[in-house]
C-alpha cells in the first residue's frame, strides 16, 4: 500500500472554511481520510508483536487487493470503523494494552475487502466470543471462542469457509451469518451502511441495545428518502459533499432532550443518530454531521489552534467548552445556519426563519471569540476569517420581526441559564470570554 502526505490546495481550504466546498472540497478529502487509516494500518504492523506473521499476511493482501481490485480495498481502508480500529489498536500497541487479537482485526478487514472484490483468498481472523466481524459486511457466528485466530477461506463467489462449515454472505441472513442492512435512497443514488454490529462502530454506551427491527428499518428508509428529496432538491452542494463523504448511519439512543446525532473524529464517515423524528430533522443531523467531518478531515492535515487550557462560552452548549471544540462548534453551525438560510425559501412556517437567525448569530459570535482567544495558528486566523466574512454577510439577510425576535429571546435564554451555572467561573475569567466581537457589524 502506497504511503503518501496529503496537502490540500489553498483554494479548496478558503471554499471550505467559507461554508461551500462540493464534489471537489470533498474527493480531496475522502483522499486524505484514506491516505490516514493507511498509515495507521501501517503503524498496527510495525508495532505488532504478538501474531506479527498474521498480521503481515493480512497487510500484504491487501496491499494486493489495494492493486487487483482498488475499489473493494478502498472501501475497507476507509471504512469507518476500520479506521477507529486501527486508532485505538495502535494506541494500544504503543501504550502496551491492546489485546494480543486485537492487531488480527486486520485479517478480517482484508478479509471483507476480498469478499467484495469476489477473489478466492485464505487469511486469519480473530473470532473474539466465537464471532468474526466482516468490516461493512455483517458478522460470522462460529461457535465457542477458539481463544486464538481462524483461518477463514473466501471462495470468490460470495461465501466463506470456516472451522468446516461454507457461509454465504450476501445480503440475506442465514445460518451464521448476520449481516449488516443498508438503506438506499428512492433515487437509487446513494446508499448509507447502518452498522449496528461492528464492535467499533462507536462508544459501546450510547449504542442502542440490539439492532433495529423491520419497523425501525422502515422507518430509517422513509426518514432518509425524505432527508435526501429535501438535500438534492434545495442543498444540491451539501448533497454532494454528502454522497461522497458520509457512508454510515450509526443508531444510537435517543437523549432526554429528544433526537440525538453525533459525530466523532475517530468515526469519519459516520453519522450517528437516534431514530429520526423526521426528514427534515435527518436532513439538518446529517448536514451538521457532515460539517464536522469536513473539519475533522482539515485538521488531519492543518492545525488550526494552539495549546490553549481557558474555557470559552458557546451559545450551543451549557458548559465551557476548550478552543478546540469552540472552533468545531461555530463551524458545524457555520453549516447549520446554511442549511436553514437556504430551507426557508422553500418552507412556509417560522421556524427555519428562527433557526438561520439564530445560529448565524452564535457562529458569528463564537467566530469572534476565536480571534480574540490569540490562540490560532495563521491557518487556523485565516480559516476562521474566511467562516466570519461569510457569517457577516448573511447578517444583513432580512428576516421576519416575530422570528428575529424568538431567535433573540433563545439566545438571551441560553445565556442566562449558563450564566447561572457557570457565573464564578466567568467572574474569575476563566470561562466566558464571550461575547466576543459583536455579533453585528
Amino acid at each position: 500500500m502506497r504511503l503518501r502526505p496529503h496537502r490540500i490546495p489553498d483554494d479548496v481550504l478558503d471554499s471550505l472554511a467559507a461554508g461551500g466546498g462540493g464534489a471537489r472540497a470533498a474527493e480531496q478529502l475522502v483522499a486524505v481520510r484514506h491516505s490516514r487509516n493507511l498509515m495507521l494500518i501501517k503503524g498496527v504492523l510495525d508495532h505488532c508483536r504478538e501474531h506479527a506473521e498474521i498480521v503481515k499476511r493480512a497487510h500484504d493482501l491487501l496491499s494486493g487487493l489495494g492493486r487487483q481490485a482498488p475499489d473493494a480495498a478502498g472501501k475497507l481502508i476507509g471504512y469507518p470503523a476500520v479506521g477507529a480500529w486501527a486508532r485505538h489498536t495502535l494506541r494500544g500497541l504503543r501504550a502496551g494494552t491492546a489485546g494480543p487479537l486485537e492487531p488480527v482485526r486486520l485479517g478480517a478487514v482484508a478479509a471483507a475487502a476480498a469478499i467484495r472484490a469476489g477473489l478466492p483468498y485464505r487469511i486469519d481472523v480473530p473470532a473474539p466470543g466465537g464471532e468474526i466481524m466482516l468490516p461493512s459486511l455483517g458478522r460470522i457466528t462460529v461457535g465457542p471462542d477458539p481463544g486464538e485466530p481462524v483461518r477463514l477461506r473466501v471462495t470468490g463467489d460470495g461465501a466463506v469457509e470456516v472451522a468446516g462449515r461454507r457461509i454465504p454472505v450476501g445480503r440475506a441472513a442465514g445460518p451464521g451469518w448476520t449481516p449488516l442492512h443498508a438503506i438506499t435512497v428512492a433515487d437509487g443514488t446513494v446508499e448509507l451502511i447502518v452498522d449496528d454490529l461492528d464492535p467499533y462502530r462507536w462508544a459501546a454506551e450510547t449504542v442502542i441495545d440490539g439492532r433495529l427491527t423491520p419497523a425501525d428499518l422502515r422507518t430509517w428508509q422513509d426518514r432518509l428518502d425524505a432527508a435526501w428529496r429535501t438535500l438534492k432538491g434545495t442543498h444540491r452542494t451539501t448533497a454532494a459533499e454528502l454522497r461522497a463523504m458520509v457512508w454510515v448511519l450509526t443508531p444510537i439512543k435517543e437523549s432526554t432532550g429528544g433526537g440525538t446525532s453525533a459525530t466523532a473524529r475517530d468515526l469519519a464517515g459516520t453519522v450517528a443518530v437516534s431514530t429520526p423524528p423526521d426528514g427534515r430533522w435527518l436532513a439538518v443531523a446529517l448536514a451538521r454531521g457532515l460539517q464536522h467531518a469536513k473539519l475533522d478531515t482539515v485538521l488531519d492535515v492543518v492545525r488550526l489552534t494552539l495549546p490553549d487550557d481557558r474555557r470559552y462560552y458557546a451559545p450551543w452548549r451549557g458548559d465551557p467548552r476548550p478552543l478546540p471544540d469552540l472552533l468545531h462548534g461555530a463551524y458545524a453551525h457555520l453549516g447549520v445556519a446554511g442549511f436553514w438560510r437556504r430551507q426557508r425559501k422553500v418552507d412556509d412556517d417560522l421556524y427555519p426563519h428562527v433557526q438561520f437567525a439564530r445560529w448565524r448569530e452564535a457562529a458569528l459570535e463564537a467566530t469572534g471569540t476565536l480571534l480574540d482567544s490569540g490562540r490560532l495558528t495563521p491557518e487556523g486566523t485565516r480559516f476562521v476569517g474566511a467562516m466570519r466574512r461569510t457569517l457577516t454577510n448573511w447578517i444583513t439577510d432580512p428576516v421576519p420581526a416575530p422570528a428575529l425576535d424568538e431567535a433573540e429571546r433563545l439566545t438571551r435564554a441560553h445565556r442566562a441559564a449558563w450564566l447561572a451555572l457557570h457565573s464564578h467561573e466567568a467572574a474569575a475569567g476563566a470561562a466566558d470570554r464571550g461575547p466576543g466581537r459583536s455579533a453585528r457589524p
